[in-house]
């Protein structure tokens, strides 16, 4: 199995891609980008097995009817809710509210943040892997998945905090020896120091990490009530069993 992880920027030169190589022993990061453009991504999406996008993949369903209506003139007022309580139903997502309830994460709004802007890069990759013919489904059933590797790194009881920025080397360090440790298993190889220099290039291998885990029904999948929202909104896959378990005999492929 190939997995290839993400961690998109609205520019270039802060996007990471990482290809994993997996077989029933180990794994090996085959390749690494920072500063990838997009037909990288492109190429890394449309060659693995499984893609994990650090992105949101759409935007919340109320907003994006606040935002029509607005539009065409035909907003109607709030009764119900007003302020921040109402503000707060169209700046986030059903999946970011489930993460937070999970983790007690809180993403970033993709309607209220300057992630919108790497959004739309998004939206775009999307859309030009399904006219390449990739299966997109924005709930994680296709070849891309929506993944939050912060969180990722919390479920798997590792660093999740302080390891971003120049300024913060030492963390990211401390992080990179941790993941190395947990799991031997993981050949980063020559690519080591460009993990150990990048806390793009760490969240682009932890997405990869992540999307095998999707991929072999270790991560969280929308509840049926919360499907017709993933669909359009996106879902963050959070994985549900130890980093070790990634490479298991029952791990397959």
């Amino acid at each position: 199995m190939l997995t290839a992880g993400i961690d998109l920027a609205a520019e270039d030169a802060n996007t990471a891609v990482a290809w994993i190589r997996w077989s029933a022993v180990g794994a090996v990061l085959e390749e690494l980008v920072v500063g990838a453009g997009d037909d990288e991504l492109l190429r890394a999406a449309s060659a693995a097995d499984k893609a994990g996008i650090d992105c949101p993949l759409g935007w919340p369903e109320p907003f994006v009817e606040f935002i029509i209506a607005h539009h065409h003139g035909e907003l109607a007022a709030p009764t119900d809710l007003i302020g921040r309580d109402w503000r707060r139903t169209l700046a986030w997502r059903r999946t970011d509210v489930v993460t937070h309830e999970l983790t007690g994460r809180l993403s970033l709004s993709v309607a209220a943040d300057r992630i919108a802007h790497t959004a739309m890069r998004c939206a775009a990759l999307l859309a030009r892997l399904a006219e390449g013919g990739q299966p997109v489904d924005r709930s994680g059933g296709g070849t891309v998945v929506e993944v939050y590797p912060a969180a990722s790194l919390k479920q798997w009881g590792l660093p999740h905090r302080g390891y971003k920025g120049r300024q913060n080397s030492g963390a990211l360090n401390d992080l990179v020896d941790g993941l190395t440790s947990i799991a031997p298993w993981l050949q980063l190889g020559a690519f080591e120091s460009a993990c150990r220099g990048s806390d793009h290039a760490v969240d682009a291998v932890v997405a990869a990490l992540t999307a095998r885990a999707a991929a072999i029904g270790q991560a969280t999948r929308p509840a049926e009530t919360d499907l017709a929202a993933a669909t359009t909104e996106g879902w963050i896959a959070l994985p549900t069993a130890p980093l070790t378990s990634l490479t298991t005999a029952s791990a397959k492929g």
